[in-house]
């Protein structure tokens, strides 16, 4: 009964019905397997920069697919004129990209998917629990006061067919879920061999994700100690003039261009600081576009950031590693585009700041 509860909490955040499996890349592997087999001549329109679960889900059910540019709508609105109206489409990206942090333009994709008659499949995995006045994610967030006040007709995440997202992360437990009609929920349920065929998540960990949706719903606290943060170091980060890819997220994308050099960068933080940052390397982003992937948490000090600050300057200034402004003649667009974009974060101060009394 544990995952059922569990389930029935997620529903009552993202008002769809959902259905729990072993992991959030288990939960996109497989909806996707099932929406690619059962929808005949169904094609897939990935974003560029999706997911391996995402990837492997839609090579897994053997449909045709078309990769649209990163984020770029004009590019996607070619790929569904191009295929003609009969045809099932199913439009799959993410709401916050891990790799870089950029945010996704759900309410336009959602408009293109209503113009061509697609189908939506959004994952939340790295917003779930903590975006949103209830943690439902980034769509959720996209009409704060609107899912605040308990008004959900009209908005973003009511356009979206599907939903995916992880019970870790933000849930800081284990598993993951997709959310949609009941219908096709009770597909996924009934065909699925990654949820048919293994054994269930143990009812300790059910009841802990139960606890923690039931938590986050209710106290929206805790994110906002962990954006305040993150926003205050991005800041610093730029103010010492370290290559972060700038955008709307959590996600501290710190731009190394070079996988021996990012290794080092990430053993010396660790060895001689102290600091654990993760490295991220081929195949995870491009060659060349290698980075240090920073996270902040919800308990970090001004001490801890400046700590990190001036750790990173003295690596930069040893290793001679590309500052900003280099990188911004480089020929990263994805780089590029971040700064040209002067993309707005999510959390607002407005948003902040009316919780600030309670923090």
């Amino acid at each position: 009964m544990e995952p059922v509860q569990a389930a029935s909490e997620i529903s009552q955040v993202i008002t769809k019905s959902a259905l729990v499996f072993n992991s959030g890349y288990t939960a996109n592997e497989c909806a996707l397997t099932v929406l690619g087999t059962r929808l005949p001549e169904c094609v897939f329109f990935s974003d560029s920069l999706n997911h391996s679960s995402i990837i492997e889900g839609i090579k897994i059910s053997r449909a045709k697919k078309c990769i649209w540019k990163h984020n770029d709508l004009e590019d996607l609105e070619a790929k569904l004129a191009s295929i003609p109206g009969h045809v099932p489409k199913i439009i799959c990206f993410e709401s916050i990209y891990s790799m870089c942090g950029t945010v996704s333009p759900i309410a336009q994709v959602c408009d293109l998917a209503e113009k061509y008659g697609a189908l939506t499949y959004l994952d939340e995995v790295h917003a779930a629990g903590l975006y949103g006045p209830r943690g439902g994610g980034v769509a959720e967030h996209l009409d704060f006061d609107a899912h605040a006040q308990g008004n959900t007709e009209g908005t973003t995440l009511q356009r979206i067919d599907v939903i995916s997202g992880t019970l870790g992360k933000g849930f800081g437990t284990m598993g993951g879920y997709i959310a949609g009609s009941r219908e096709l929920i009770d597909v996924v349920r009934s065909v699925s061999h990654g949820f048919i065929f293994t054994t269930a998540l143990p009812p300790a960990v059910m009841a802990g994700a139960k606890a923690a949706i039931e938590y986050q719903k209710t106290y929206p606290q805790d994110r906002i100690r962990l954006h305040r943060p993150s926003q205050a170091l991005k800041l610093l980060l730029l103010d010492r003039g370290l290559p972060i890819i700038f955008n709307g997220s959590h996600v501290i994308p710190l731009m190394i261009g070079d996988a021996d050099q990012c290794k080092l960068a990430a053993d010396i933080l660790f060895d001689e600081f102290s600091i654990y940052v993760q490295p991220i390397n081929a195949p995870s982003v491009a060659i060349g576009e290698e980075r240090l992937r920073i996270s902040a948490t919800a308990f970090r000090t001004e001490q801890h950031q400046t700590h990190l600050i001036k750790a990173l300057s003295s690596i930069w200034d040893r290793l001679q590693l590309r500052r900003l402004e280099e990188w911004k003649c480089s020929s990263s667009s994805l780089f590029r585009e971040a700064y040209q974009s002067s993309p707005r974060q999510l959390w607002t101060a407005d948003q902040l700041q009316a919780y600030a009394d309670t923090c």
